[in-house]
Formats: structure tokens, sequence, C-alpha cells
């Protein structure tokens, strides 16, 4: 994905995941409030409360923000901060700290990647992820759905309480909600997002359209996350709706697809698309770009301590 110069020392698997985690949680402090009112305007129109109401709450990406910020307070914007910042730490450094050693592993060392592979190596870290990284994701969009009632008090107090209280009301598998669509989905996203990185960042390179550098990095990074955003979205709102959903609400996430489309229709699945496109592009921008410059502080500082 990242690929080294034959001149660089290239960085151990376990370096590659501690940059991409490092990376990922900086990306979220940035993008944070987008992810969270995306997150609102998915669920909006699942409560029969909301549907049948005159107003829709949330319009827009800053109309949302800004009614958030009305209503509950500018710290509303970081609910789950916690909890994406634990998802992040092990999500994140899985999914894409091991794309190249997944790479590596499915061509057998050999120089040549194609296509082909590239997408195969996506699929797998993604769902290596998700299995590893699910209650954290759980617990992450309960916190940025739940609205603080009038009185004060809110769906869970804390993130440890969150985990508890999920895992004492609808019992261990609670905290696995939705691990099928959400593979589906990081397959999908994976996929669309490294794949994207990696192919445009070695056609800008081998065609000399630009250094190995920033811009190079800030051009793949937001092509990945357009990308992304166009394939990802249909699957982003049914998990993030079946993950949010009270017990027995859906009886599945294929469910959950088909009461929003007789309910809702076809364009409930774009839900939050431009909070979508301007989390993931500015996501992708920060997340890419940090990792790279991680990447080659962890080599210059590796490289020192090797001469001396």
């Amino acid at each position: 994905m990242v690929g080294v110069k034959s001149t660089d020392l290239a960085p151990t698997a376990a370096v590659k995941v501690i940059e991409a985690g490092t990376a990922a949680c900086f990306a979220d402090l940035v993008t944070f409030p987008l992810d969270t009112a995306k997150v609102r305007l998915q669920i909006q129109g699942e409560s029969k409360a909301v549907k049948d109401s005159k107003a829709i709450k949330y319009k827009g990406v800053f109309g949302t923000i800004t009614t958030m910020v009305r209503t509950e307070g500018a710290r509303s914007l970081y609910n789950g901060l916690v909890a994406g910042l634990q998802r992040q730490m092990s999500f994140a450094s899985v999914r894409i700290g091991l794309y190249d050693s997944m790479k590596q592993f499915y061509t057998r060392g050999s120089d040549h990647v194609s296509i082909g592979t590239r997408l195969l190596a996506g699929c797998t870290t993604g769902a290596m992820a998700v299995i590893v990284a699910q209650p954290t994701d759980v617990v992450k969009v309960r916190f940025q759905a739940q609205v603080r009632l009038t009185d004060g008090s809110s769906r869970y107090s804390g993130t440890i309480d969150a985990y508890k209280t999920i895992a004492r009301n609808e019992g261990f598998r609670g905290l696995w909600k939705g691990t099928v669509p959400n593979i589906t989905r990081n397959a999908v996203v994976n996929c669309a997002e490294l794949v994207t990185y990696d192919l445009i960042k070695d056609l800008i390179l081998k065609y000399d359209l630009m250094t190995d550098n920033l811009p190079c990095h800030f051009t793949a990074a937001f092509s990945a996350g357009f990308c992304t955003t166009i394939v990802a979205s249909p699957i982003d709102v049914v998990k993030t709706r079946f993950m949010n959903s009270v017990a027995g609400q859906y009886s599945g996430a294929l469910n959950c697809t088909l009461t929003m489309l007789t309910k809702e229709g076809p364009t409930a699945f774009y839900k939050g698309f431009v909070p979508s496109f301007l989390r993931l592009g500015s996501w992708n921008i920060v997340m890419f770009v940090s990792y790279e410059q991680v990447k080659r502080a962890m080599m210059r500082a590796h490289q020192n301590w090797e001469s001396h």
C-alpha cells in the first residue's frame, strides 16, 4: 500500500500495526464530529416519533452539528470518542497495518501484485479487523446515536458502563451485534480505500506525475475517500441502523435492509452521504498523510539508532 524505496529499510509488520493505529487515532480526533453527524442522519427515520413529526430534526451535515451543539452541547459531537479510539487502535492497526504483509503472503514474496491480490488482501484484513474490534464499534455507534434527555439522563453513563450494560441486557452476542454487515462493509471499505489508494499512488509515481510526498499522498487519499463513500454508503447505513437497534427490532441484517427499503425507499441507503464523504475524505487524507509521516519518522529513528 505504502511502498518503501529500495534504499529504505522496510518497517516490520509490528511497526506498521503501531503506525496505522496511531495515524487512525489522530484522524479520528480530527474528523469525529462529522462521523457523529453521519450516524445521527443515518438513524433518522427509523423512529416512528421522528418520522411522524412535521419537522425533520436534522437537516444536512452542518445543520446536524449546529442542532446537536444547541440542544446537547458541543461535547455531544464527541460522544463515543473513547470507544472510537479503542476501535481504531484495535481495528485500523489490523486492517491497514497488516495489508502489506497480507499482499506479500498472497504473492509469496513476488514483486508483481495484481488488482485481484490487492482486493483479496483488503478483504482479508478488513474481516480480521472486524472480528477483533466489533465490540468497540457497537459501543461507539450506540454513544454517537444516543440523545441526552431533558433531565440529563442518557442511555449509557460511560464507555465501561456501555460494555457492561450491553453484555448484561443483550448477552455476550450483543457486543458482536452487526458483525456480518460490518464484515461486509469493511471488506468493501478496505478494498475501496486501500486498493484505490494503493493503485492511484502507484500510478502517480509510475508516470512521474508527483514525487512520493505530501501532494501525492493527499491526491491518492482524497480519491480513495470518494470511491469508498459511493461503494460503502448503503452497507454503512444498514450496519449503523442494526447495531443501534434495540433487541428484537430487526431479526437480522437482511431484515433491517428490507425494512428500510419498504418503509423509507432506496434513498434511505444513502442517508448521511455528504457527512460520510466529508468524513471519509478528510479521514483518509489525515490518516494516510499521518501514516506516511509516522512511518518515515520511525524509519529514520530506527536508521539513526542502527548507525550509532
